[in-house]
């Protein structure tokens, strides 16, 4: 039976920004309902799995400024819920010492006073063992990094939201958006009508675009989560202050390689190769392609002597790329109360609490808590608008 309900706020993708983003608002006292077209929880997008990485470490400036307050916000969750939703353990970077990208998070832990220590050839085996630092390579630890146990995040944010009086409306897909000063939005089950509405659908971001005349170009890949398994158990283990990493480039890839400890799965390590092939969202399974595995094999081989070179299981995400790997957040050119948070190139989970906070600043018309104009549709030109 269609029903219709006002509401302050139609926040659409229950991800980790839309979560974050709806908490926002409810804790402001907003009316906000959440919508998410698939059953919660679910593995169909770019926000599920057990962890993530959280770092200081980035080659700009913004994003370590945007991860002071982060890591705050994360823990003022914790302590709202009493759930445990990260665990330090430091993020070793590895690269060519005198590579542009190497030099850039260097420049940026040091430039910010990040807690780091720098490991030389000499000391790098007694710091951390099982892993072979490649010839010419520097290697940095942000001290401060970890790891974010993903699930549990999602799900405690979009239960302190409930607890707020917020409302989650999932297994309803969104079928139209219609502009005004009282936006629209229908769904597979009903009709929502709100002041503001939040766009944080993530790989289907520019299908709910079209609705509003707006394409914005986002390329969808697969990539394939990989676990590796240990030939001595504990190895690589997280109880033996193995940390996460990052390894900016290398002789088998110019994109990063990242992994985080041994933890989710016991004895298997979790490394990924941050690309993949271009996808259809709702057709993901059909993107076989296995080339970011084979570059993951021979860099496992040559740098983890203690791991199986061959996946002992692979999983599936996908990333919503931009041209420059920056986010989106923005308000619509022609809807000021349309606001949007899109393209987070594979490393937006760690930011959602900022994400949310920003995106629930837009959507109320207020000053942002930061410069947002590395995030603005406007760096695109004309390629914002659409064809229809």
């Amino acid at each position: 039976m269609s029903v219709e309900v006002d509401y302050d706020c139609i926040v659409i993708g229950a991800g980790v920004q839309g979560s974050f983003t709806a908490y926002q608002l409810a804790k402001k006292n907003k009316k906000t309902v959440l919508l998410e077209q698939f059953v919660l929880p679910h593995s169909r997008g770019s926000s599920h799995g057990q962890t993530r990485i959280i770092r200081k470490a980035y080659e700009q400036d913004f994003y370590t400024h945007m991860m002071e307050e982060c890591y705050e916000l994360w823990a003022q969750l914790e302590r709202e819920a009493g759930v445990k939703l990260y665990r330090q353990t430091g993020l070793l970077v590895m690269g060519p010492e005198y590579s542009q990208s190497y030099q850039l998070f260097k420049n940026t832990l040091q430039r910010n006073k990040v807690p780091t220590v720098i490991l030389n050839r000499d000391n790098f085996r007694q710091h951390i063992p099982h892993v072979n630092l490649a010839e010419g390579d520097g290697a940095l630890v942000d001290i401060t990094a970890g790891v974010l146990y993903a699930d549990r995040a999602l799900k405690t944010v979009q239960g302190q939201f409930q607890k707020l009086g917020g409302v989650i409306r999932d297994t309803e897909k969104v079928t139209d958006i219609t502009p005004g000063p009282v936006v629209t939005v229908s769904t597979s089950a009903g009709v929502y009508r709100a002041k503001s509405v939040v766009i944080t659908a993530g790989p289907w971001a520019n299908r709910l675009l079209a609705h509003t005349g707006l394409q914005l170009p986002l390329e969808v890949v697969k990539i394939n989560v990989c676990y590796w398994k240990e030939k001595v158990p504990g190895s690589y283990d997280v109880k033996q202050r193995f940390p996460c990493f990052l390894q900016t480039e290398g002789e088998e890839a110019k994109e990063h390689i990242y992994g985080l400890p041994s933890n989710e799965y016991p004895g298997l390590v979790k490394i990924c190769y941050h690309m993949g092939s271009e996808t259809d969202p709702d057709q993901r399974d059909k993107q076989t392609d296995r080339s970011d595995i084979d570059i993951l094999q021979r860099f496992i081989a040559r740098s983890f002597p203690g791991l199986l070179p061959e996946p002992a299981v692979v999983e599936s995400c996908m990333y919503t790329l931009t041209p420059d790997r920056h986010f989106v957040l923005d308000c619509h050119p022609d809807y000021s109360n349309i606001v949007f948070g899109a393209g987070f190139s594979g490393h937006g989970f760690k930011f959602g609490p900022i994400i949310g906070k920003l995106l629930c600043e837009l959507s109320l018309g207020e000053v942002s808590s930061y410069d947002l104009s590395p995030f603005r549709i406007r760096r695109f030109q004309t390629k914002t608008k659409s064809a229809l």
